[in-house]
């Protein structure tokens, strides 16, 4: 009798093992494919596959519906524009204490150098803002500037990936791609991520600051801006728009029957989905980039029309458009200022390591009017109650000169960038660097944080949304990543 009972004992372990573990493993897989909900699946948006750019709900109240992010590509000196430091300029010249030994990105440094332009109290807050960018400068009341940021990296690609995605490495999704998977777009003839990239060309990290990473390839930026718009939209040569329209038709009756066919091919749905998409940008986009019915005062108002300064001409048709695309729904637009040329510095971006006075006193001119202009006109179109407007760039400067240069090496350690219309405190200023603008101080964010405050003001929890990928249930803010309640209009 005892040997039974041991061998049914043995027997019951067995199978209790066997589906204990098939437990796990059925719950692993269900899980993976979002069949079952928990902590990291119930955040995840239900997407139709035939109409994956439908706009969803969020998870919670949301005092953003769109984002307009102007990302200054080069690494924007804080110093120069925004981080008022008095100290620095009483010990102009002087060695910055305890860094007599310090060697940054580009090799030792030299003395303590202040601004080359004079900081003044702006609108009725008093915020000190330089004279680099003026027109910006006066609109300090609408800004809430985050003070002491940080970065993983000093170096420009990995600084870029860094900002837009949340990690140095190529290959995951950036903040827009995470967005408008969550949210889709409130216009589904336009795509609902848009990179406008600089008129002279792309970042250095490129494609990576709007790329999708492990998302759907539907939600990468669509990139394109007011002097390069998207290639091949026009009708053939030959072809009437009544043809054009009446083979739409027929292609749409076609497509409806075959995507009948095959009700949980969920594959074929978004493949024709795209299509379909692609087919209704050659109305949309041509009609979203033709500038032409802006009146003159708008236009002027820019800079749109400055003849003696052709680039900044240019970048302001990039603002209009940026302005055109979230008034038409587009749930998130990229706003590039500044470009990467390979073979030498130049005045194509904010790198300003060798001659950054003579640098920034031609490229501060192209950024100031037009991007003051652009959130004007959000402002008086009533479009910043629910448009969110974020300044970054990849990472700060130092407040030392480098040793033999005139210019300003790169600093991780602490830098700037200010946020503007819904769901923000303006004027608001959080968080401090040290004496010098070298070091954050005060309420050191990173960008994880930054990342986190952005998706909780579009009403996305950063923790809850998540997407399956080799092995981990991934997130913009990887296992990081705080929201600033403190800078947020109301709390959630």
């Amino acid at each position: 009798m005892q040997k039974i009972k041991h061998q049914r004992q043995r027997r019951q372990f067995l199978h209790d093992t066997f589906t204990g573990l098939s437990g796990i493993a059925l719950a692993s897989l269900m899980q993976r494919d979002g069949l079952v909900a928990n902590e990291f699946t119930e955040g995840k948006p239900l997407i139709d596959a035939a109409r994956p750019f439908a706009s969803r709900q969020p998870h919670h109240h949301a005092a953003a519906e769109n984002v307009l992010v102007i990302f200054c590509s080069g690494a924007c000196s804080q110093i120069d524009t925004f981080d008022y430091k008095p100290e620095l300029i009483r010990r102009h010249g002087q060695a910055m204490p305890g860094a007599d030994q310090l060697l940054t990105f580009q090799g030792e440094q030299g003395m303590l150098t202040k601004s080359p332009w004079e900081f003044k109290p702006r609108g009725e807050s008093g915020k000190m803002v330089s004279d680099l960018l003026p027109q910006l400068a006066e609109l300090a009341d609408e800004m809430c500037f985050l003070h002491a940021l940080t970065s993983k990296t000093n170096t420009h690609g990995p600084g870029e990936n860094f900002m837009s995605t949340g990690y140095t490495l190529d290959g995951f999704p950036s903040m827009g791609a995470w967005t408008t998977w969550a949210l889709g777009t409130e216009n589904e003839n336009l795509p609902s991520y848009v990179a406008i990239s600089d008129p002279r060309g792309t970042p250095q990290s490129s494609v990576n600051n709007w790329g999708p990473g492990f998302l759907p390839a539907a939600y990468q930026g669509t990139e394109f801006n007011a002097t390069k718009p998207l290639r091949n939209l026009e009708i053939p040569e030959g072809i009437s728009k009544q043809e054009d329209q009446a083979t739409r038709q027929f292609l749409n009756q076609i497509n409806q029957q075959h995507r009948d066919g095959f009700p949980g091919d969920t594959d074929l749905a978004a493949r024709i989905s795209s299509y379909e998409l692609a087919a209704r940008m050659q109305l949309s986009v041509p009609e979203v980039t033709d500038l032409s019915t802006e009146t003159a005062s708008t236009l002027r108002a820019y800079g749109a029309d400055d003849s003696s300064n052709p680039l900044k001409a240019k970048f302001a048709r990039n603002c209009i458009l940026a302005r055109r695309l979230l008034e038409k729904g587009v749930r998130f637009v990229q706003l590039f200022n500044g470009a990467y040329q390979t073979g030498g510095e130049g005045v194509s971006n904010w790198d300003g390591h060798k001659q950054i006075q003579d640098q920034y006193s031609k490229h501060g001119p192209v950024l100031d009017q037009p991007c003051a202009a652009l959130l004007k006109d959000l402002r008086q179109r009533g479009m910043l109650e629910k448009t969110l407007v974020l300044w970054v760039t990849e990472f700060g400067r130092m407040p030392t000169f480098q040793k033999g240069a005139s210019g300003r090496d790169h600093n991780p350690e602490g830098f700037t960038a200010w946020m503007a219309g819904a769901g923000v405190k303006a004027p608001f200023t959080y968080g401090a660097t040290d004496e010098f603008s070298y070091k954050a101080a005060e309420n050191v964010t990173t960008v994880y944080d930054l990342h986190a405050t952005v998706l909780h003001l579009l009403g996305l929890n950063h923790k809850k949304l998540t997407y399956y990928h080799n092995g981990f249930e991934r997130r913009l803010t990887d296992v990081h990543g705080h929201v600033i309640h403190d800078i947020c209009k109301q709390a959630v």
